[in-house]
Parts: structure tokens; sequence; C-alpha cells
């Protein structure tokens, strides 16, 4: 009954975001939002389509590679579930995480799902959902150099060397709390544990749980110098502006899973457990 109640509400969402952007008038619009306007709004584009395209960035265990190559993770349920109560495909796109958001902007995608927090900057690019997660900064340091740590400032001094992956809120975060640091960014997160195994890094700032993954995974060389992340973030869907009929029904759709329970089945299960961890190991 439960579900029959939810699909109900969703398609009603569906219908009235149609009709909404139907009825819009393009000559109101702002100048980039014009060609949407014209064409239907991204719901009504995605129905047509029958196909959600979703942007994102492997970050592990939002998203990732299975042994088989096929994407697994939070997101991807996340996507997958969305797509199914749209009634509609779900079509990867994977995309460096340092451009998703020019991507999301010139078409490439419909919608970025992977683990975005909201931010004042991005939001003056971007339309966020409400969130449907919360993460938070936490460190992975190296035994041998950093093994004694305890605090932030043991970290925010001049000789210490932090490995972060580039245009994530790990980098602000960073800058922040730990001003004094040295900071060198790469393109992926691999990239970043490598630097601290390999003895050139003190430590690793990134989203959690990923540094504490990393200390499972190494434990005779990784440990977690923190008890708890220093930061709190919210998760949020990102779409394009000028749409928000989009923004209405992803808020719908978020509040309708949680009240379900589902969306917190889930992140237990990635965040919680390891028991996916033989798929990808």
């Amino acid at each position: 009954m439960f579900t029959k109640r939810l699909n109900a509400f969703l398609m009603a969402l569906l219908l009235l975001a149609a009709l909404g952007c139907s009825k819009s008038d393009p000559q109101t619009a702002p100048q980039a939002g014009k060609a949407d306007a014209a064409k239907g709004g991204t719901v009504e584009q995605i129905l047509q389509r029958g196909v959600l395209r979703v942007g994102f960035s492997t970050f592990v265990p939002w998203a990732m590679q299975d042994k088989k190559g096929e994407f697994i993770g939070y997101e991807i349920d996340v996507a997958r579930r969305l797509a199914q109560d749209m009634g509609v495909a779900v079509q990867f796109e994977p995309t460096q995480w340092s451009g998703i958001i020019p991507a999301l902007l010139s078409g490439k995608f419909d919608i970025i799902i992977g683990g975005m927090s909201i931010q004042p900057q991005r939001a003056m690019k971007v339309n966020f959902s409400i969130p449907y997660e919360y993460s938070g900064m936490s460190i992975v340091a190296d035994k041998l150099k950093a093994g004694k740590f305890k605090s932030l400032a043991d970290f925010d001094r001049p000789d210490v060397i932090l490995a972060i992956r580039q245009g994530t809120t790990a980098v602000d975060a960073a800058k922040k709390y730990l001003p004094k640091a040295q900071l060198r960014l790469f393109d992926q997160e691999a990239q970043t544990i490598q630097e601290v195994l390999s003895g050139r890094a003190h430590a690793v700032v990134a989203s959690d749980p990923f540094p504490a993954f990393q200390a499972l995974k190494y434990p005779d060389k990784l440990v977690l110098p923190l008890a708890e992340p220093f930061t709190k973030e919210p998760i949020a869907f990102a779409v394009r502006k000028s749409d928000p009929d989009f923004v209405n029904f992803l808020d719908g759709w978020i509040r309708m899973v949680t009240d379900e329970g589902w969306l917190a089945e889930r992140h237990n299960y990635w965040f919680r457990t390891n028991q996916w961890q033989g798929q990808v190991e």
C-alpha cells in the first residue's frame, strides 16, 4: 500500500512539473535558461528521452567500479532508484570532479549525484535539492610520520604535507583548518593515498568514510588520528538553474525515500559494513 501511495505521489509530482514547465514564459526566464524553457523543463525532457543522465565522479564508497567494470556504490544505488521511480533508464556519465559543474551546465547530463556538498560558490552556478545525506572531513595519516599526532593542531605545521583531491571541499577545509600545512593536489583519491604510502606526504584529507576505509585496508601503514570528522557537510543533488520544478520534484522524492527508510538502509550498507568490498577487491 505504501509503495502504491509513493508511486502515485511521484507521478503527481512529475505531472505537475511537466505542466508547470509547459506553461512557463521563456521571455521571463534568465537568458541562460531560455533554450531549456523553450524545450520544456528537465523532467519533461527526461520523460521524453526515457533516460536520466547522471554525472558523478568516483569516491569510495559513493561510486566506484567493481571487478567487472560496472559502477556500484551508494550514489549509484540512489541514481538507479531515482530513475526507477521516474520510470526511465539511467545513463551514468563518469566525469573528473574538477570539471563536473561545467559539464552539467553544458548539458552533458541532467543531474549531479556525486556526493556534492552544498557550498555558496557552487550555489551561484547550480541549484541544489534539499540534503539527502551528510558527510564530513577526516584525516588518514602515515603511522611513521604522524602516528603520534592526535589533533588538528598537530597537522597545522609548515613541515606537514597533506595530499588532497583537487576540486573537492577537502581543499577548502584544509585551507581553513590547516592553513600552515603544505597542500599537494591530485586528480584522483588513489593518488593521494599513494603519496602517503610512499612517504611523500604525512596524511590525506578527504570526506568520510574514505580515510577510515584506507586505514582498514592498510592497517600496518596508516592510522586515523582523529576520533570524529572535523566538519559536517550537507550532500545534495545539483541541477541546472532556471528549472525549479525539477528541484521541487527531487525534494519530494528525497522526503519520500527518507521516510520509507530506504536511504538509511542503503547508507548503512555502504558506509557501515564491508559486505561489498569483495566486489571491488
